[in-house]
């Protein structure tokens, strides 16, 4: 599986931690789409670079990290065929890929900053599976939406 991260500065430090996470488990491709350095930048660069190479397949997944999480979201959920999910417990990190397919996952940084719950979530995102079923009718609904507007 191929996975692309994106951050803004306030995510940086996160998002080194889960990409060395990730370089470690078996079958994943980790690609940095940044940023680099935690000197400020914007995350809407970021966050659509990564949500651009999900629209495009040219990658299976990604993870946004900035400090709320909620930046991200809304750039990521700007290009069709993203379902980007903006998740704070295992619950919502359950529900975004078992009845939303979740192809990013989102996370806020000052949540995790020195949590290594982070990585259970991760796992658990990465490991679970689309329900299908009732739930792939209404993403159906909704990429009819993506097309009409």
């Amino acid at each position: 599986m191929r996975i692309v991260l994106g951050c803004d500065h306030a995510g940086f430090v996160v998002k080194e931690r889960i990409k060395e996470f990730l370089k470690k488990a078996p079958g994943i491709i980790v690609e940095d789409y940044g940023c680099y350095t935690a000197e400020r930048v914007d995350y809407p660069d970021y966050g659509s670079k990564v949500a651009c190479a999900v629209q495009d397949g040219l990658v299976d997944r990604g993870i946004l990290i900035c400090k709320t999480g909620i930046g991200m979201s809304i750039v990521a959920n700007k290009f069709k065929n993203v379902r980007a999910a903006l998740c704070h417990d295992k619950e919502t990190i359950l529900m975004s890929r078992k009845h939303n397919n979740a192809n990013i996952l989102v996370l806020g940084a000052y949540i995790f900053e020195e949590s290594t719950e982070i990585f259970e979530w991760i796992t658990l995102w990465l490991n679970t599976e689309f329900e299908g079923g009732r739930h792939q009718e209404r993403l159906d609904k909704i990429k009819k939406i993506e097309q009409e507007s």
